[in-house]
């Protein structure tokens, strides 16, 4: 990913208002953002533990996405699944993250929904940058292939909010 800028960042958002952008609070740690190993960047707000945001490069443009945190029912000792990166975590590490669709359709109440890894370290993930706590199914495939399956799936994920 292109490093961002507090600017470039605060116009990509699209199912907010312009106010709104100006106002949410951009990541503590922006100047020491390792670009190179995002494939989107994510972060929660401290202020708002209900509140994530999500800016991404999608289909030649910048595509910023206000998240609301809502709830990863279950209890500590069960495994969920990230719908982009597929890191199994454990309940508590997964969280049902909700965005309004733009424009009309998000002021009426229209939302779409996936579980993501609560920290949103998704691309650090498929990376192996980062583990999990809990041990992983074993997979065959490459770091390359699972980037590429990040990106599908942060694709579908996008297109589904935004159109």
């Amino acid at each position: 990913m292109e490093p961002l800028t507090p600017e470039v960042i605060r116009s990509s958002f699209v199912n907010c208002s312009k106010g709104e952008a100006a106002r949410l609070p951009l990541p503590a740690k922006l100047p020491s953002t390792r670009w190179a190993e995002l494939d989107f960047l994510g972060w929660s707000d401290p202020g708002a533990p209900g509140a994530a945001y999500l800016v991404t490069p999608w289909r030649g443009e910048l595509r910023g996405l206000v998240l609301r945190v809502g709830n990863a029912a279950g209890r500590g000792g069960r495994k969920n699944m990230c719908t982009l990166c597929l890191t199994t975590h454990s309940s508590t590490d997964v969280t049902l993250m909700v965005a309004r669709r733009p424009g009309a359709a998000g002021r009426n109440g229209n939302t779409v929904g996936t579980y993501l890894c609560t920290d949103l370290a998704c691309s650090l993930y498929a990376r192996g940058l980062k583990r999990p706590a809990r041990a992983q199914p074993a997979e065959t495939l490459s770091e390359e292939q699972k980037v590429e399956r990040l990106l599908e799936n942060l694709d579908t994920f996008v297109r589904r909010v935004v159109t």
